[in-house]
């Protein structure tokens, strides 16, 4: 059993929002999203991947397909695939969230 603790994981830079891998297969991944007051992640898309964002710290403002809506703690937003989409902390506190995509859009590094 592969298990993780979130607020042991989590870990946050100066310089830029912190990505981290918790788990990962050919299928899908999960990672920790940390960003502190002012990061952002740039507004982007996958073809043929789905991602879902929950947030568990904080609050952010959250693009997905030409849309805004500010998400805090407890809210999820799904970006389905092709849909541009994007984070970014407004606020005066640290933004931490939890990102699945399926399929993972890189399946072709991981063994069979």
């Amino acid at each position: 059993m592969d298990k993780k603790n979130v607020q042991v994981a989590g870990r946050f830079s100066s310089k830029k929002m912190q990505k981290i891998n918790l788990f990962e297969s050919r299928r899908m991944f999960c990672d920790l999203y940390c960003m502190e007051p002012g990061q952002s992640q740039a507004i982007h898309s996958h073809e043929g991947s789905d991602k879902i964002y929950f947030v568990l710290e904080g609050e952010g403002k959250f693009s997905v397909a030409g849309e805004d809506a500010v998400l805090g703690v407890g809210d999820l937003i799904c970006a389905f695939s092709g849909q541009p989409h994007g984070v970014e902390n407004l606020s005066q506190g640290r933004l931490v969230c939890l990102v699945f995509m399926a399929p993972h859009p890189k399946p072709d590094q991981f063994p069979a």
